[in-house]
């Protein structure tokens, strides 16, 4: 088992940053200013091509931290951010850059890709959160909860499938693939986004994903627009389905 070891902190927009790493696998976790104090862990799956501290990464947590009152970690991917790309890697980026330069449809080998970046994946992240749970202004005991679009559905399903200590998640913008029959295993309440114009993923493959999860609570959010005009307001969605599921008395907002 690996411990988790900070490499570097700094604090801005009302949080403190923290870099780290569990073994070899690079991360970062944002926590609020009083981090000496429990709260609820949200564990945050990245975009295809981008990485931990991505823009969309790092807003999402400030909204989190500042909303909820909680600590957000994310973990770079196999072969993105700082971590080095395999022969593979290489191959299905090839084969995707080819296909969009082609103007072909590029689904198939994304959802093939990213099963594999999966399977790689989901125990970096129950590495993670063990290591994470570890930390005093965490605990074993308190509530966790998983965020992530895209690539961050395709590596998240199947980690809150296998992982009972994450009882609350945010899902989206996703092919149903294999990830249809991980989701028939998720029961705890899910929040669903979609594009109903999405001109890659079909709106009848947004939908039977959202239908595969046998969560008793879950609901769907379904905007017009391309795959990439998911509206900003989603993510203050997600601030209050968290807030809702993970703490028990939301932080007042300033």
């Amino acid at each position: 088992m690996h411990s988790l070891q900070f490499t570097a902190e700094s604090s801005s927009d009302g949080m403190v940053e923290r870099d780290f790493t569990v073994g070899e696998v690079p991360g970062v976790l944002w926590s609020p200013p009083s981090g000496a104090d429990r709260a609820p862990l949200v564990l945050m799956g990245h975009g295809g091509g981008n990485h931990k501290k991505h823009p969309a990464m790092s807003g999402r947590a400030q909204r989190l931290v500042s909303g909820c009152g909680v600590h957000v970690a994310v973990i770079d991917a196999p072969g993105h951010g700082d971590r080095t790309r395999t022969a593979h890697d290489e191959r299905e980026i090839t084969a995707m850059q080819r296909a969009m330069a082609a103007g072909e449809p590029v689904g198939s080998i994304v959802v093939r890709y990213n099963a594999h970046l999966a399977d790689r994946a989901v125990p970096e992240w129950r590495a993670a959160l063990d290591a994470l749970q570890d930390l005093a202004e965490i605990g074993a005991d308190g509530p966790v909860g998983y965020f992530g679009l895209n690539m961050g559905t395709a590596i998240g399903v199947p980690l809150v499938a296998a992982e009972r200590r994450i009882t609350a998640a945010v899902f989206g913008l996703h092919w149903p693939g294999g990830l249809a029959e991980q989701a028939k295993k998720i029961t705890v309440p899910v929040e669903f986004a979609m594009q109903w114009d999405d001109e890659h993923i079909p709106r009848e493959a947004g939908l039977a994903l959202f239908d595969a999860f046998a969560s008793k609570e879950k609901t769907l959010h379904a905007n017009a627009g391309g795959h990439k005009e998911l509206p900003r307001f989603e993510a203050d969605s997600a601030v209050r389905f968290f807030a809702r599921h993970l703490v028990r008395t939301p932080p007042t907002p300033a």
